[in-house]
C-alpha cells in the first residue's frame, strides 16, 4: 500500500495479539465471582447457559420477537445493501454475508461490472465451503496483497469471531491456499509482505514475546522456507508497551521499512529501517504520524511548540519527509481546530489530500493541492449541505480516484466515486429505505453539563412530536478513545424503534472525538466523571423539555459505552426506565488484568497505583452496586469469543445483580469476538434481543 497511516486503528489492524489464556488472576478475597471469569470452564459455561435460557424464555418466545429478528435478518440478508469494495491490483473485491452464504464470500468485479445494478462477481474464496471442509467456524479478518503483482495474499481467519486470527497465505491466480507457504498460528498477531520471500511478522514467539496488554512485543523478518523460530528480530519493546509491528511502504519511488512501537493507546514511537537499524523519526510522541510519499504529515493531540510556532492540539502539519529527517522543522499547516471544529480524516490522493473536518458535528470534506505557492484549499464538488460524509482514495498510488459515502439518521448510505479535477462524483450504489422515514426529523440540541459545558446531541422522531413526557425514547451513547458519534443510517433502530414511534438521541458526550482531542482528553483518568455528568445532563434535558419522562427513557451502549451504561445504572437510576449494556468494562479495579485491558490504561487509570485506584473505583459499576438502591431492569450482552473485553464483567454484574435481587436478565453469545455477533443470524437475534427488551420495559 502507498500510505501508512500509523494510527492506534491501524497498528490494531496490522498488529492484534495472541489468544490468551482467560484463567481468573489473583485478586482480594471478597470477590465471590471470580470463577465467572474462567471464559471456557464447565462451570462458568453452565452459568452462561441457565441465565441464556431464562433471557430466551422471556424475551425471544413471542411472535413480535420473531417477526422482529426475521425483519432484521432480512435487512442483514438483503442483496440490496450497498457491497462496498476495495481496490487490489485491476479488481474491486468484497466480502458478502448473506442467507446463502452466513460465513461469506471473497469476491471481485471490474469497475464496470460494479457500475451495473446486479454485477457479476467472481468468487474468490467461499467461507462456508472452507469452514465445512475444515470444520471450522471461520470468520473472515481481511486479506493483505503484495504489490504489484497482487497475486500473493495474507489472509487473515477467526475463530468464531475473536481478535486472534489465523494467517495463511493464498494465492489470487490458483484460487487457494499455498501449499507449505507462510502460515501463522492462531494469535492477536499481525504480518505483512517485506516482499515475495519475506514477511514481517509480530506474534506469540513464546514466553516473554507479548506486551502486558496481550499484543506482540517483537517484530521479526521471517523468511520462506525457514521455521518461524527462526526469524530474525528487527525491533524489541519493552513488557509495559502496547504493541510493536513492523511494515513496508511499498510505493514506487518511496519503498521503506518501518516501525511502530505503541508506547501507550495515545503514544506511540515511529521508526525507518535504515540499513537493519531502527532510526527515530523525531516527532512527539503523542502524534500519530502518516508517510505518504515524499510528505510526513503529523497530526497532534498535545500542543506542540517547534521552530519559534506552537501548533495546537487537532492540528494537521505536513512537511517533507527528507527536509525533516535532515532536522528541518518547517510545517504547512493543512488543518487548525477551532472550539467547534474538529479533524475528522484525511486521505491522500496520488496527488492531493482529502480532509475531512468536524463542524459542529456535521462533515465538509476539501480537496488539498500542493503547487510552487504552497498548499491550495478548494471545496469537493457534490457534498451534500447536511449529512455524514467520508471520503477515501480508490488507489492513493495510480489516481486520483475517491469514494465517497454520504448518509444521515434518516437517509439511506450513497456511494459515489469521482476523481478529484473531473466534476461531481457519480453515484454508484444507494440503499433502499429499509424503514418507513414519513413524518420523521432529525433536530440538533443541547444540553448543560455539570460544569456548564454545552453537550450536542442529535434527536430523531416525529415532527408532531407531542411534548407531554410520555415519549418512549432510546438515548445511545459511547464517550471514549476520541470516537466521534456521527449520524448515520441504521435500518435497525428504525425498523425496530422509529417505525414503532420511538424518539431515538445520540448524545455526543465529552471522551469523544466531536471536537478534537481536547474534547476527548476533558474526560480521561480522574475526569472520567465528567463523560458520564454528559450523559446525564443530556437524559435530563429529555426529561426537562418533556420529550419524555424516566419511565419511558431507556439508554444503551457497548463496550466502553458499556462502562457508560454501568455509572448511569449505579449513579443515575432514577433517570432510566431501561438500561441494555453490551460487551461492557464494568469491574474498573481488575479490568488491566483481562485480556487487552492492560492497553486502556491510559483511557482510564491504573488500578495498581493507590491514587488512580481510588477515583477507578468511584466509577468502577461493580463496586458501586448497592442491595438497598432501586435500580431500572437491565439487559446485559456479551460474547464468549471476546477476546478483547472479557466476559467477565458482565458475568460477575449479572451475577451480583441477582444476589441482591435486582431486576435483570443476561444473553452471552458463545461466538461473536467483541461485535456480539460471528453471522448475520446471530447479529439479527442479539439486536431483537435488545430492542424487545427495551419496548417491553418503556415503549407499551
Amino acid at each position: 500500500m502507498n500510505r501508512i497511516l500509523l494510527t492506534l486503528a491501524l497498528a490494531a489492524a496490522c498488529a492484534p495479539a495472541i489468544a490468551q489464556e482467560s484463567k481468573p488472576m489473583p485478586t482480594a478475597p471478597e470477590d465471590p465471582y471470580l470463577w465467572l471469569e474462567d471464559v471456557g470452564g464447565d462451570r462458568a459455561l453452565d452459568w452462561v447457559r441457565e441465565r441464556n435460557a431464562v433471557s430466551k424464555a422471556e424475551l425471544a418466545a413471542s411472535d413480535d420477537f420473531k417477526a422482529l429478528e426475521s425483519r432484521i435478518r432480512g435487512i442483514l440478508d438483503s442483496d440490496a445493501r450497498i457491497p462496498f469494495v476495495g481496490k487490489i491490483g485491476e479488481h474491486y473485491y468484497n466480502f458478502w454475508r448473506d442467507a446463502k452464504n452466513p460465513r461469506g464470500l471473497w469476491r471481485r468485479t471490474s469497475l464496470a461490472e460494479y457500475r451495473k445494478d446486479e454485477p457479476q462477481w467472481d468468487v474468490v474464496l467461499d467461507l462456508d465451503a472452507l469452514g465445512k471442509a475444515e470444520n471450522e467456524n471461520w470468520v473472515w479478518r481481511g486479506a493483505d496483497c503484495l504489490e504489484p503483482e497482487y497475486r500473493r495474499c495474507l489472509v487473515s481467519l477467526s475463530r468464531g469471531g475473536a481478535d486472534a486470527t489465523v494467517t495463511r497465505e493464498f494465492d489470487l491466480v490458483e484460487r487457494a491456499f499455498v501449499k507449505d507457504g507462510f502460515f501463522l498460528p492462531e494469535a492477536k498477531g499481525g504480518s505483512s509482505w517485506r516482499d515475495i520471500d519475506t514477511l514481517y511478522v509480530g506474534t506469540d514467539f513464546g514466553p516473554g514475546s507479548m506486551t502486558a496488554s496481550g499484543y506482540p512485543r517483537i517484530a521479526k523478518l521471517w523468511r520462506r522456507g525457514t521455521p518461524l523460530s527462526e526469524a530474525t528480530v528487527v525491533y524489541e519493546g519493552k513488557p509495559e508497551d502496547i504493541w510493536i509491528s513492523a511494515f513496508r511502504d511499498h510505493t514506487d519511488g518511496f519503498e521503506r521499512d518501518i516501525i511502530y512501537r505503541g508506547v501507550t493507546f495515545f503514544t506511540n514511537e515511529l521508526y525507518l529501517l535504515r540499513d537493519g537499524k531502527p532510526v527515530k523519526v523525531d516527532k512527539p510522541d503523542s502524534a500519530n504520524a502518516s508517510m505518504h510519499r515524499e510528505w510526513l504529515l503529523l497530526e497532534l493531540r498535545q500542543d506542540w511548540t517547534v521552530g519559534g510556532k506552537t501548533h495546537p492540539a487537532g492540528a494537521l502539519l505536513a512537511t517533507l519527509l527528507d527536509d525533516f529527517l535532515d532536522g528541518k522543522r518547517e510545517f504547512d499547516v493543512l488543518f487548525a481546530p477551532t472550539a467547534r471544529k474538529s479533524l475528522a480524516g484525511f486521505s491522500p490522493t496520488r496527488n492531493h489530500i482529502l480532509l475531512n473536518e468536524l463542524d459542529n458535528v456535521r462533515n465538509r470534506v476539501s480537496v488539498l493541492t500542493h503547487g510552487k505557492d504552497g498548499w491550495q484549499r478548494e471545496p469537493l464538488p457534490g457534498m451534500p449541505e447536511f449529512g455524514t460524509v467520508g471520503a477515501s482514495a480508490v488507489d492513493a498510488e495510480d489516481s486520483d480516484a475517491y469514494f465517497m459515502t454520504v448518509t444521515d439518521y434518516l437517509t439511506p448510505t450513497s456511494l459515489y466515486v469521482g476523481e478529484i479535477g473531473k466534476g461531481a462524483p457519480e453515484k454508484l450504489k444507494s440503499l433502499p429505505a429499509f424503514f418507513d422515514k414519513s413524518g420523521l426529523e432529525v433536530a440538533q440540541r443541547e444540553a448543560t453539563s455539570d460544569d456548564g459545558t454545552k453537550v450536542p446531541y442529535f434527536i430523531v422522531s416525529r415532527k408532531d412530536l407531542a411534548l407531554d413526557g410520555d415519549n418512549p425514547t432510546l438515548l445511545y451513547g459511547y464517550g471514549g478513545f476520541e470516537v466521534p458519534m456521527v449520524p448515520g443510517y441504521s435500518a435497525g433502530v428504525g425498523a425496530a424503534w422509529l417505525e414503532k414511534g420511538g424518539v431515538y438521541v445520540v448524545a455526543n458526550i465529552r471522551g469523544g472525538g466531536e471536537f478534537g482531542p481536547k474534547w476527548h482528553q476533558a474526560a480521561l483518568k480522574a475526569n472520567r466523571n465528567k463523560a458520564f455528568e454528559d450523559f446525564a445532563a443530556v437524559a435530563k434535558d429529555l426529561i426537562a423539555r418533556k420529550v419524555t419522562k424516566p419511565a419511558r427513557l431507556g439508554t444503551q451502549g457497548g463496550s466502553n459505552g458499556g462502562l457508560l451504561m454501568g455509572n448511569m445504572l449505579t449513579t443515575y437510576p432514577e433517570l432510566f426506565g431501561a438500561i441494555v449494556i453490551q460487551v461492557p468494562l464494568l469491574d474498573m479495579l481488575r479490568y488491566h488484568k483481562l485480556l487487552a485491558g492492560a492497553s486502556w490504561v491510559g483511557e482510564y487509570g491504573n488500578p495498581d497505583d493507590p491514587e488512580e485506584a481510588k477515583f477507578l473505583r468511584r466509577y468502577s459499576a461493580y463496586h458501586n452496586l448497592s442491595k438497598d438502591k432501586d435500580y431500572p431492569p437491565v439487559l446485559f450482552t456479551t460474547s464468549t469469543r471476546d477476546d478483547r473485553v472479557h466476559p467477565g464483567h458482565a458475568r460477575k454484574m449479572m451475577a451480583l445483580m441477582m444476589e441482591q435481587g435486582h431486576d435483570a436478565l443476561y444473553y452471552e453469545n458463545i461466538e461473536g469476538g467483541h461485535g456480539g455477533a460471528a453471522n448475520n443470524e446471530q447479529a439479527a437475534f442479539m439486536t431483537a434481543l435488545a430492542y424487545t427488551f427495551l419496548w417491553e420495559k418503556i415503549g407499551k
